[in-house]
């Protein structure tokens, strides 16, 4: 598949509010006249794909194909990948069983709810673990957003093709000629300002305008969930394109037949 056939890129990224996608059209570069990126906030990762044509390509930052056993380093992709990003590998953790994902998909009303969820989670985890270990608060985070491209890719098999895990941290160190970036994003949970300004560099050299990737994010994202959006778009370019690279190389498969690759 080439950028000619492929009408809608798009990138995508988990935020407070659902999910942000950094979408392009006409299967051209961000250099392109007339063919601007544009941003939007989606609540529902399906609602994100009723609103694009049939043959776009995504590229998501989220785990997509789950163990079934949990072993040290994770499912295949984490460790192929860490090895490249030096001080940021720690930007990439290990993925818990499919039964542990799946532990209490209940929907938390409460702080203590929410910490019960996690300690059951962490329990069905340390018995499909080797060797045994529970789940990150980090990690459980998520659990729902990994769920709801899971349970897509296995009611809609079609999407397997389109559909594709990426790592933001991966991607700028790809786009950055497989150098890592030097700055992390954030700090103790806050925005670096020296991080993000290294990251629209890196965007604006692969043709994003420094006046986009400076717009506020929409309502219900975070000023990194927008530039880890713009990279996953371009990602969906270079897999469109054939540029791009899966860990591993050939992707695996979990048990219902899922691709399990991180692409960059």
């Amino acid at each position: 598949m080439t950028p000619a056939t492929t009408a809608v890129l798009v990138g995508v990224d988990g935020c407070k509010a659902g999910w942000i996608a950094v979408r392009h059209d006409l299967g051209s570069t961000p250099r392109n006249p007339g063919s601007t990126p544009s941003v939007a906030v989606f609540a529902s990762f399906a609602a994100l794909l009723a609103a694009l044509p049939a043959d776009a390509i995504v590229a998501v930052d989220m785990p997509i194909g789950l163990p079934e056993l949990s072993k040290r380093g994770g499912r295949g992709p984490e460790a192929l990948v860490r090895p490249l990003l030096g001080q940021r590998q720690s930007s990439v953790f290990s993925i818990p069983s499919r039964a542990a994902l799946y532990a209490d998909t209940g929907d938390f009303t409460t702080v203590e709810a929410w910490y019960a969820a996690h300690r059951r989670a962490s329990e069905v985890a340390m018995t499909t673990s080797d060797p045994p270990r529970g789940v990150s608060i980090q990690a459980f985070g998520i659990f729902s957003k990994i769920r709801e491209i899971d349970a897509l890719l296995i009611a809609r098999p079609e999407l397997r093709s389109r559909v594709f895990e990426s790592h933001p941290e991966v991607a700028f160190c790809r786009l950055n000629g497989d150098q890592a970036m030097q700055l992390p994003k954030k700090i103790k949970g806050s925005i670096n300002p020296a991080g993000m300004a290294e990251r629209k560099a890196l965007l604006s050299r692969h043709g994003y305008e420094m006046s986009f990737l400076d717009e506020p994010p929409p309502r219900g994202a975070a000023a990194d969930d927008f530039l880890d959006a713009a990279a996953m778009m371009l990602i969906a370019g270079r897999i469109a394109s054939g540029e791009a690279r899966p860990f591993p190389d050939p992707p695996g498969r979990d048990s219902l037949g899922i691709p399990v690759a991180i692409w960059a």
